[in-house]
């Protein structure tokens, strides 16, 4: 019962991004406000409900699933793969490295900003 109680809020909180997004139009995934929204009520708690612990732990021990519909999408369109692959796979590494950067950079910014001053030291 815990695990259906628990999908059951992830579902609820996935609706209700999806709502506010419809109504106000905000540019990003319903889903995807949802979870931001799960994330700040359980860090306004302090932490997870069990339920919901136990139903995200259920999804992610069968997470490679999910992986099954982009794996048949890959191979209904293996042929226009097969046929553009070379602007693919720069598109793959480009955007891999620009991501890489852009998060080394991210933090690199944030650690400076929360690392804590040594007492007694100067820089100077």
């Amino acid at each position: 019962m815990h695990f259906l109680n628990g999908i059951t809020l992830l579902l609820v909180y996935q609706l209700a991004g999806e709502i506010i997004v419809r109504l106000l139009g905000v540019p990003i995934p319903g889903p995807v406000l949802g979870m931001v929204m799960l994330f700040v009520t359980m860090m306004i708690r302090g932490q997870a409900p069990e339920s919901v612990e136990q139903a995200s732990t259920a999804l992610l021990s069968h997470l490679s699933l999910l992986f099954v519909p982009a794996g048949v999408g890959m191979m209904t369109h293996f042929g226009r793969i097969a046929d553009e692959w070379l602007p693919i796979t720069l598109a793959l590494l480009l955007s891999t490295v620009i991501t890489m950067v852009a998060t080394a950079l991210i933090m690199q910014q944030t650690s400076r900003w929360f690392a804590k001053p040594v007492r007694g030291h100067s820089d100077e």
